[in-house]
């Protein structure tokens, strides 16, 4: 049975080295939950955070918003990318596949820098995709308001109740594991006020995080700060937060410019572009 293991082990690597030796495809598409009726803060965000990676490595991807996203991924989260014969989801999967490709946003970043930007992208993570699953799950309100009724909307009843509370079940179960499920709504906006005050001051006046090129980091960054700047909730504050940090906001005003707003007049396609309003 070993032996059979290890066998299986070296075929689907030697497949997944040739997938990554083959160019990057025309058709190449990023899978996310419907962008207008039913997509999440959380979810954008992720999905928001790979469309500005793949941009920054000049990497073409089409949008597809399917109402089965989630249950489509191999993971079980969004977002997805589909390239050739290949599944990959989640923002480092995708990441590393890219790099397997032959493009990488880090490696012009010596060793302590690598590491230094891999622990602020497990802030981010740890931080605001963890307090966006707490306020839209955790917070009663907005369940009610916005996160139940968004994500149940392509199913019918009773399915659409099933799921949306099963999600909601799920989330704080995760909560609850990781020590949040104690947390009031006001400790968790200070949680997220103290992640930008350590970004804004690891950014400083740089362009980017690590100076003048972008890498992964900024990507992960952009894609959760613009979406809560641009998302509405039922009351402003996480997005006041994050307005607290001028050269937070300038480094998201760049980006959506470079990347977004230049990218589409240049290639005239509206394909892959991110629809939400520019920032305030």
């Amino acid at each position: 049975i070993y032996s059979i293991i290890c066998e299986m082990s070296v075929i689907n690597l030697m497949s997944l080295f040739t997938a990554a030796a083959e160019p990057w495809p025309e058709k190449a598409t990023l899978y996310q939950p419907l962008k207008e009726d039913q997509i999440l803060l959380s979810d954008s965000a992720s999905s928001l955070a790979v469309q500005t990676f793949l941009r920054m490595c000049g990497l073409p991807v089409q949008v597809s918003c399917c109402a089965n996203a989630e249950y489509m991924s191999p993971s079980g989260k969004v977002p997805f990318i589909h390239v050739g014969n290949q599944v990959v989801s989640e923002l480092g999967p995708i990441v590393q596949y890219i790099k397997a490709k032959g493009h990488s946003l880090s490696d012009g970043l010596d060793d302590v820098q690598r590491a230094e930007m891999k622990a602020y992208m497990e802030l981010v993570n740890n931080m605001l995709l963890t307090a966006e699953l707490y306020i839209q799950w955790c917070d009663d309100y907005t369940a009610t308001e916005i996160s139940r009724p968004r994500y149940s909307s392509p199913y019918s009843w009773p399915l659409n109740h099933i799921l949306a509370y099963q999600k909601q079940w799920e989330v704080r179960r995760k909560m609850n594991a990781i020590g949040w499920s104690g947390k009031s709504l006001e400790q968790v906006y200070e949680d997220v006020s103290q992640c930008c005050q350590a970004l804004s001051q690891r950014l400083g006046t740089q362009p980017y995080f690590f100076n003048k090129q972008p890498t992964e980091l900024d990507a992960l960054v952009f894609g959760h700060l613009f979406t809560i700047l641009t998302t509405q909730l039922t009351n402003d504050e996480l997005a006041e937060k994050v307005k607290s940090y001028t050269n937070l906001l300038s480094f998201c005003h760049r980006i959506e410019q470079t990347y977004f707003k230049e990218h589409d007049r240049e290639s005239q396609s509206g394909s892959s572009r991110h629809s939400k309003g520019s920032l305030p």
